[in-house]
């Protein structure tokens, strides 16, 4: 059973471009490829047959997971996201009580993370520690280079 996955309009809207991508430009190309590779004679020795075989598999495969994933998705509506305490699609303002940095990350469902936006998935240790805080309550999180101690300092949408 696949599990229930939770998104923005914007993150639902990403997974289906990538997967029309996927289904009308790279399966294609692979198909193309193959024809090319068996266009050029014996397949038992043919390494770009194998190659291009290969990358359809995993290409097939991705396109099943992203089909399930948007399958199993479910939209939630920002303006009905309650701030008083952590949970999915929450901004959340941290503050490192060991070196007082501040950081500030969205928490999302794993089809969304994106470190580089500052997005972590739900399922990571940090917003594993912060779901169901509230501003002011200090947690402690256990990560691979530790134990770190972060105090809440807003939530938001």
């Amino acid at each position: 059973m696949s599990k229930i996955s939770y998104v923005t309009e914007e993150g639902l809207k990403k997974l289906q471009d990538e997967l029309k991508q996927l289904k009308t430009v790279e399966r294609p190309n692979i198909s193309q490829q193959i024809a090319e590779a068996r266009d050029k004679g014996d397949l038992s020795e043919n390494a770009e047959y194998d190659a291009a075989k290969e990358a359809q598999g995993l290409l097939e495969l991705r396109i099943s997971k992203l089909e399930d994933v948007i399958a199993n998705s479910r939209v939630l509506d920002e303006k009905m996201i309650d701030t008083s305490s952590v949970q999915i699609l929450n901004k959340v303002k941290l503050k490192n009580l060991k070196n007082n940095a501040m950081m500030e990350y969205t928490i999302v469902s794993e089809s969304e993370a994106n470190l580089k936006e500052m997005k972590i998935s739900v399922s990571t240790p940090i917003a594993k520690g912060l779901l169901g805080k509230k501003v002011g309550d200090v947690v402690e999180i256990k990560v691979p280079s530790g134990l770190m101690q972060f105090e809440i300092i807003n939530i938001s949408v």
